[in-house]
C-alpha cells in the first residue's frame, strides 16, 4: 500500500508540474501575443483629434493620423497608440507645404522655412548649372526635402564665361551665343537631367542676349526628357507670348514663375490688378487650348533680385523719383541714384517696392497660382517671403481678407506643386498628400492664430501658430521650436 501510495503521489505531483507547465506556457505566448499585437498598432507618431484637411481628397474632418516609419499608415476615427502622442484638437493637419521657387537652399533657409510649414523645397527657376555637384553638398541631409532643376541661366555664364555668382553680370547676360556655345549648353543641359535634375529652369529676363531659337533649342531638351520647364520670362509685351508660344511649339509643360511680378514688367497692360488679370489671361487661355501651362504667385508687393543683373543695365535713364522704390538689402535703405550705382558696382540683394496690394490679391486668388516664395537670404539679410509666404497667405488672405477659402489655400500649397512635377518626378506622387502610404511630411496650424512675423528689415523673423512640423515621419518643429539636431530631410531627384 505504502508503495502504491507513493506512486500515487508522484503521478499527481507529475500531473500538477504538466498542468502548471501548460498553464504557464499558455501564458507566455498569450502575453507575447499580446506583446506583438500591441507592437505592431504602435505607431512612431500619432497625431490625435485634428482637423485633417486634404486637398486631393477632400477630406475635411476630425480624424487621427497613425505614421510609422516615414509613412501614414493610418487615418482614422478610433483612438490609436503611439511612442509620440501629439493632441491636435483645434489644430488643422495639412499635408507639407511644398515650395516650387526657393533660392537660397541652406541650412540657414531651410531653418526658416520649415517654421512656415514648408517640407519640400526646389530650386528651379535659376537651377544649378552642376546637377550632381548641388546634390553632392546637400547629401549629408537637410532639415527639409529639397531638389534642384538644371538652370539654363548658369549653364549659359559657364559656357560664355561669365564671372556672376548667381546671376549674369557679363558675357552670360549680354552676349549673343554662337552655335558651338549653344551646342556645349545642350550637352550640359542634357548632363544635368542625366544627373537627376527635376526640371529644366530659365531666366530670360536675366539673358536678354539669348535668342528665342536658343530658348527653343534648350526647351526641346526638356520635352525630349518629359521634364517641365520653370521660366522668369522677358519683360515687355512679348515676354510671355514668347514663352507661351515656343512651349507650344515644342510640345514642353510649362510653368511661368512669380505670375504678380511677372505682370508689373508688361508696359501695354493695365495698372492696379487688372495688369495682373491681364497677364493671368493669356496663360488662361493657352490652358483652354489644351497647353500645359502652370503659374504661381507670392504674397508680397515687393520682389527682390541682384542689383548687378541685367534687369537694371538701363538704370542710368530712371527718372530720380525712381529710385526710392528700390531698398538695399543689406542695410534696408532706401536708394538715391548715387547709392544705386555704388551698389550696383558692389553687387547683392536689392528690394524692389513697386507693385499694389490689389495686384497681389488678384495673383493670391485666381484659381490658376500655386505658392511659392521666390525666396532668398543669406546671413540674415534678404526677403521676408522665405520665412513667412505661407503663413501670410493662412493668416492674412485666408483668414483676414477672406481672399481665399482655407481648402483652396491648401490645395495651392500641396497637391497643385506636387503634380506640377509628379510626371516626370515619381517621388512628388507620395507627397503634397494625406492618404495612406503617402510619405509623412504633415503641417500642424492654428487657423486662428497663424500669422508672418518677418519684415523687410527683419526678414528671418519666423512665422507663428505652426506648431508642428513632420518631415519624412520625424518631427523637425515640435511645440514651435526647430529640433536643430534632427535632419530628416532627403534629396528629391529624378533616378
Amino acid at each position: 500500500m505504502k508503495t502504491g501510495s507513493g506512486k500515487n503521489d508522484l503521478l499527481r505531483r507529475c500531473i500538477v508540474r504538466v498542468f502548471y507547465s501548460t498553464v504557464m506556457v499558455l501564458i507566455c505566448t498569450m502575453l507575447m501575443y499580446v506583446q506583438v499585437e500591441t507592437q505592431s498598432n504602435e505607431y512612431d507618431v500619432v497625431l490625435h483629434g485634428g482637423s485633417v484637411m486634404d486637398p486631393e481628397s477632400g477630406l475635411d474632418a476630425v480624424r487621427n493620423i497613425g505614421i510609422r516609419d516615414g509613412r501614414i499608415v493610418e487615418i482614422s476615427e478610433k483612438r490609436l497608440v503611439g511612442v509620440r502622442v501629439i493632441d491636435a484638437s483645434g489644430l488643422v493637419v495639412a499635408p507639407g507645404f511644398i515650395d516650387l521657387h526657393a533660392h537660397g537652399q541652406s541650412e540657414e533657409s531651410f531653418g526658416l522655412m520649415v517654421r512656415d510649414g514648408v517640407t519640400t523645397a526646389f530650386e528651379l527657376e535659376v537651377g544649378s548649372g552642376d546637377v550632381a555637384a548641388w546634390y553632392a553638398e546637400r547629401s549629408r541631409a537637410q532639415t527639409i526635402n529639397y531638389g534642384v532643376s538644371i538652370g539654363h541661366i548658369p549653364v549659359r555664364m559657364r559656357v560664355m564665361g561669365d564671372l556672376g555668382t548667381f546671376l549674369p553680370k557679363g558675357p552670360g547676360g549680354g552676349e549673343v551665343a554662337t552655335a558651338k556655345q549653344i551646342s556645349e549648353m545642350e550637352r550640359l543641359v542634357v548632363k544635368g537631367l542625366e544627373e537627376g535634375a527635376v526640371a529644366v529652369g530659365f531666366g530670360l529676363a536675366y539673358t536678354p542676349a539669348a535668342s528665342t531659337a536658343e530658348f527653343q533649342t534648350i526647351l526641346k531638351i526638356a520635352s525630349d526628357f518629359g521634364a517641365s520647364a520653370h521660366i522668369h520670362v522677358r519683360g515687355g509685351d512679348d515676354g510671355l507670348r514668347e514663352a507661351l508660344d515656343t512651349a507650344a511649339a515644342t510640345s514642353t509643360s510649362l510653368h511661368v514663375v512669380h505670375a504678380n511680378s511677372s505682370a508689373e514688367n508688361v508696359p501695354g497692360l493695365a495698372s492696379g490688378g487688372g495688369k495682373t488679370e491681364e497677364f493671368l489671361s493669356a496663360i488662361e487661355e493657352a490652358r483652354q487650348n489644351g497647353q500645359d501651362v502652370t503659374t504661381e504667385a507670392y504674397p508680397y508687393e515687393a520682389g527682390m533680385t541682384m542689383i548687378e543683373s541685367a534687369l537694371f543695365d538701363d538704370w542710368e535713364t530712371f527718372e530720380d523719383s525712381q529710385f526710392p522704390m528700390h531698398q538695399w538689402a543689406e542695410t534696408g535703405e532706401r536708394l538715391t541714384r548715387e547709392s544705386f550705382g555704388r551698389y550696383r558696382m558692389q553687387g547683392g540683394g536689392i528690394i524692389i517696392h513697386s507693385r499694389t496690394p490689389a495686384m497681389t490679391r488678384t495673383a493670391i486668388e485666381s484659381p490658376l497660382t500655386m505658392i511659392a516664395s521666390d525666396g532668398l537670404i543669406d546671413n540674415g539679410r534678404g526677403h521676408p517671403r522665405t520665412a513667412g509666404t505661407y503663413a501670410k497667405v493662412l493668416g492674412q488672405y485666408v483668414r483676414e481678407k477672406g481672399a481665399l477659402s482655407l481648402m483652396d489655400a491648401l490645395r495651392k500649397m500641396t497637391i497643385e506643386p506636387a503634380r506640377r512635377l509628379e510626371g516626370y518626378v515619381p517621388a512628388m506622387a507620395n507627397k503634397g498628400r494625406i492618404r495612406i502610404g503617402a510619405d509623412a511630411d504633415v503641417t500642424v496650424f492654428d487657423p486662428a492664430v497663424v500669422i508672418d512675423r518677418s519684415t523687410y528689415t527683419n526678414p528671418s523673423f519666423t512665422s507663428e501658430g505652426i506648431p508642428f512640423v513632420i518631415v519624412n515621419g520625424v518631427l523637425v518643429v515640435d511645440d514651435g521650436e526647430l529640433m536643430t539636431n534632427v535632419r530628416s530631410g532627403r534629396a528629391v531627384r529624378v533616378q
